[in-house]
């Protein structure tokens, strides 16, 4: 073949090499516990610091705090553990509690790795397990305010995690998800689908359905007064910040009164404006 036929050759080769998207890197997952994954390109990003709290600073959810810790020491050690979902009220320390157990579980001695996935990019989870499968270390792989409406056809994705096809879900990796809602929709989409249907229960069955996926299911509700004060007390203790008990419980019932809602969110937040009155720093 002619040099003149060789060139345009070359030239369509090197723009077809330019045009094709760059090798995802291999993860250096020694770099970190925890890692956020993006796209565009894929790459996962290392997290120096966790923004946590200590696990003992989680008042009122005793019960699943003690069931997450559990599940996720059996799945750390190389146990059978289920996948779970946290869902409840806005505010009530789901995103909190996961954090929470994966630095008391490391705090432990187990090198065990934290992957954020956002929910718009579930559709990319494939290609995120790819790279988890096939590395020597267990991950929780952590969905925060994991929701769907309308005709969201992510939920679709998210069942590469939950049953993994035919290769099945990798064994070292384990998702914890966040969600206000129970089934992961708006009540009004599940009834309208049922209404409009030829045979409503087959017609939201896929989506319903994939909440049931979650092994472990963990409700949170809006707490008491009484773990609305325990859980400033608790902040004020560990910070040490000094304030009169009378004192402190007025300002505090006072800030919930204003907000109309009591949570750990709204907790935190009133003891974020007490300490920076009393001159405390919470770095």
């Amino acid at each position: 073949m002619s040099d003149g036929v060789n060139d345009p050759l070359e030239r369509i080769a090197s723009a077809l090499e330019r045009m094709a998207p760059a090798e995802t890197p291999v993860p250096d997952f020694s770099a970190a516990g925890a890692f956020v994954w993006q796209v565009e390109p894929d790459r996962l990003e290392p997290v120096a610091e966790v923004s946590a709290v200590d696990l003992s600073l989680l008042v009122g959810i005793e019960r699943s705090r003690d069931t997450l810790l559990g599940n996720t020491e059996r799945f750390a050690a190389g146990l059978p553990a289920n996948n779970a979902l946290l869902w409840g009220a806005r505010g009530t320390g789901k995103s909190s509690l996961v954090k929470a157990v994966h630095g008391t579980v490391r705090a432990s001695g187990t090198d065990l790795k934290l992957v954020e996935l956002h929910r718009e990019d579930l559709p990319s989870v494939g290609r995120l397990l790819a790279h988890l499968r096939s590395a020597p270390y267990r991950f929780l792989l952590f969905c925060d305010d994991l929701s769907f409406s309308g005709d969201d056809q992510h939920y679709k994705s998210l069942k590469a995690v939950l049953d993994g096809g035919i290769e099945g879900r990798p064994e070292n990796v384990l998702l914890y998800a966040t969600s206000n809602r129970r089934h992961l929709m708006p009540r009004e989409m599940v009834e309208n689908e049922q209404s409009t249907a030829i045979t409503p229960g087959e017609a939201v069955d896929e989506k319903v359905s994939l909440s049931d996926r979650f092994g472990l299911w963990l409700g949170f509700h809006p707490c008491s007064q009484d773990d609305y004060l325990a859980m400033i007390e608790g902040y004020c203790a560990a910070y040490g910040v000094e304030v009169d008990a009378a004192e402190l419980q007025a300002e505090a019932i006072e800030w919930q009164a204003t907000r109309g809602a009591r949570s750990g969110r709204v907790a935190w937040q009133f003891f974020t404006d007490l300490a920076g009155r009393k001159g405390v720093s919470l770095g």
